[in-house]
């Protein structure tokens, strides 16, 4: 029996708050893989997978994006890795990645995310690294339907993070970048492990509405907003320390 493809990917380093993939009390989801289908309530775990790779290597006869739960995907021949998450449904999380070991652009530089096979759901890939730059700042939203995930992702802030701020290059008008060679994992003295600000939209099992996102939102306008972003925020500022 041929497993899918991302149980071949090698498992990183990857921190949640609250804490990965351990069942709590009120945790009616008892789907622990990413390939798994499920159908989630409010306070349930759920578990999903960041892949990375080369874009290229996310698409099936160089044209059609599929999940890497897809086995069509020869992820597991390429130089890929994958992170699992398990985070606590309906809270804002920040999920991070260690690079002390890891090297996005020495994978392929992009990463999807995942969850689902039979209802599949991938996010488009997202710039991580290449040789020049590296974005360590991502947020992330679930959008979910009467329980089931229809879609991940990624929200930009169009570098509001780096503003003004001249040891950071804002990529497409959307990402804010570090030099690579300035990240530890190239020799460098700055922590560039990637930081992830989770949310959920849509409704639950039950019907119920997933506020997180919009809980984010708002919080954008007002200073408690760094509770929330401190990942990026930190890294601002021990990059500033540099100079």
């Amino acid at each position: 029996m041929v497993k899918p493809a991302v149980y071949f990917l090698l498992l990183l380093m990857a921190v949640a708050t609250p804490s990965l993939l351990v069942e709590s009390s009120d945790d009616t989801n008892h789907a622990y893989t990413p390939c798994s289908d499920t159908k989630v309530q409010l306070s349930d775990g759920f578990t999903f997978g960041v892949a990375f790779a080369s874009r290229q290597s996310f698409l099936f006869n160089s044209s059609l994006q599929l999940s890497p739960c897809d086995r069509r995907l020869s992820l597991s021949n390429s130089n890929s890795r994958v992170a699992l998450f398990r985070p606590k449904v309906d809270e804002i999380s920040l999920l991070t990645i260690n690079t002390s070991s890891f090297s996005p652009d020495l994978v392929g530089g992009y990463m999807v995310a995942f969850a689902g096979r039979k209802y599949a759901a991938r996010s488009l890939p997202a710039f991580v690294a290449n040789s020049t730059y590296t974005v360590t700042g991502f947020t992330l939203v679930l959008e979910f339907k009467k329980g089931r995930l229809q879609n991940l992702y990624w929200k930009r802030d169009g570098c509001a993070q780096c503003s003004g701020n001249s040891n950071f290059a804002c990529l497409n008008k959307q990402d804010c970048a570090i030099n690579t060679n300035s990240c530890k994992n190239h020799g460098g003295s700055v922590d560039c492990s990637l930081g992830i600000q989770l949310a959920f939209s849509g409704t639950d099992k039950h019907l119920s509405a997933l506020n997180s996102w919009y809980e984010v939102e708002n919080l954008r306008q007002y200073s408690l907003y760094g509770l929330y972003s401190n990942l990026r925020d930190s890294l601002t500022s021990q990059y500033n320390k540099i100079f």
